[in-house]
């Protein structure tokens, strides 16, 4: 009996089991499956494997574009051209993984009404190992504003969207990098500007932090820095003129008078950029990394009109948004040390006030220069230390009375930074003010 039972326990777990893999495996091929509702797909590719791009017109210049041994795209047909990155990577993810509205016919006797015959534009992808594989677009569907489309080996006919037709209807204009520099933010190590006043030469000295390092070194507001960086990413050529609009914009130019010279420094070497202005206030470009002469516009030629005071640094403090793990102060009436222990501020042992102690790191976070004296610091009557970043920055400020003003100085930088009285009083207020945290009070008739 026992050995019976213990058959029928046998048989009972492997029906079971038999049950969950079979369940497993149809919901798995299921998942496979796409959804019934799915818009068909005409291409299905490794948008990797694709080496080679061939746009080819009915009328009109064809387009070839090449990936190159670092993964890179290049123009090489109608002429030898450098291309948009963003632009490349765009029409890729578009024809890489091509979805139609719907199938129109499933095996046409005539592709000519769909002007499929003789399509208007035929792309030819060659992918890893020479294989290759095509998209043939044709005339614009009567109804809903889309296009004809067909794959080479695929008999059926789809209709694709507009939006789909447009992001692979592509010129050569389309796939041109337009920029005057080309330069890659990320790797520079030096830009220098000679426009207004001095010539200034900035030094990267971090990820993203910036060090003015001529006329003489001083800090760098790199939010300014970055905005300089950004007018230059932002200089386009106009790919579309005529040959007496060349001729135009180069005596223009000649004729105009300068303004600024840039030079970007990366990895790859250097550019520059020349900026001039005419008598009607139009700014003129030309660089070292494009030919011609280009138009610019106004707010951009303006932003290069800057000289070192327009770059420097304001801000006393660079802790920025980095709460701080220890603020001393010390003036003629007082004394404060504090350290953050956890989410609580102790003094001498004693838990402080929150929110008063965040009043003075606010007043510290915000200390900035209206001028920069060139002279007028006297014996300090402020001490500051802030450490922050984890231990990693510790900076030491002393705040001295000139007059009505008074003049702050960072240790071991010659720089100097005058200050408002209303804000050092304020920031006096705000020490004076740093109180220990007040105790709970005791319900009514508890024990003492």
């Amino acid at each position: 009996m026992q050995s019976k039972g213990l058959f029928i326990a046998v048989l009972l777990l492997g029906l079971l089991a038999g049950g969950i893999w079979y369940s497993n495996r149809q919901q798995g091929e299921k998942a496979a499956k796409p959804p019934a509702d799915a818009p068909p797909k005409i291409l299905s590719l490794t948008e990797s494997d694709i080496t080679r791009v061939e746009i080819q017109r009915q009328a009109g210049d064809s387009v070839t574009l090449v990936r190159d041994a670092a993964g890179g795209w290049k123009m090489t047909a109608p002429e030898p051209l450098a291309t948009d990155r963003d632009a490349v990577s765009g029409f890729l993810s578009a024809v890489s993984s091509l979805s139609a509205d719907k199938v129109v016919e499933e095996k046409p006797g005539d592709l000519g009404p769909f002007g499929l015959k003789e399509p208007r534009v035929s792309i030819v992808l060659t992918l890893k190992g020479g294989k290759t594989s095509t998209l043939r677009l044709g005339d614009d569907a009567p109804v809903g504003g889309g296009a004809y489309a067909q794959a080479a080996g695929d008999a059926r006919v789809f209709t694709v969207a507009a939006y789909t037709k447009t992001s692979l209807d592509k010129l050569a204009v389309d796939f041109r990098d337009k920029r005057l520099l080309t330069f890659e933010q990320e790797k520079l190590v030096r830009v220098e500007l000679a426009g207004k006043g001095a010539p200034v030469e900035f030094t990267r000295s971090g990820q993203n932090e910036w060090t003015i390092v001529k006329p003489r070194p001083m800090r760098a507001d790199n939010w300014q820095v970055d905005e300089l960086l950004r007018r230059l990413r932002d200089l386009k050529m106009d790919p579309l003129l005529t040959s007496d609009q060349k001729k135009d914009l180069a005596s223009q130019f000649s004729a105009s008078a300068p303004v600024a010279t840039v030079t970007t420094t990366d990895s790859a070497g250097s550019q520059k950029l020349e900026v001039r202005k005419n008598k009607d206030n139009k700014y003129y470009a030309r660089t070292s990394a494009v030919e011609g002469f280009h138009l610019v516009a106004e707010d951009a030629g303006k932003g290069f009109d800057k000289g070192a005071e327009d770059f420097r640094n304001k801000k006393v403090f660079d802790f920025g948004f980095s709460d701080p793990s220890k603020v001393e102060y010390r003036d003629a009436a007082r004394q404060v040390t504090l350290n953050k222990a956890g989410e609580k501020w102790l003094s001498g042992g004693k838990s402080m006030d929150a929110v008063g102690v965040q009043s003075l790191i606010d007043r510290l976070r915000d200390l900035s220069a209206a001028k920069f004296p060139e002279s007028g610091f006297g014996a300090g009557a402020i001490e500051i230390t802030v450490v922050s970043k984890e231990g990693k920055l510790t900076e030491r400020v002393s705040i001295s009375k000139s007059g009505d003003k008074y003049i702050a100085r960072r240790e071991g930088e010659p720089s100097l930074y005058e200050l408002e009285a209303k804000t050092v009083e304020e920031l006096q207020k705000s020490a004076a003010d740093v109180k220990e945290q007040p105790k709970e009070a005791r319900p009514p008739g508890s024990a003492k």
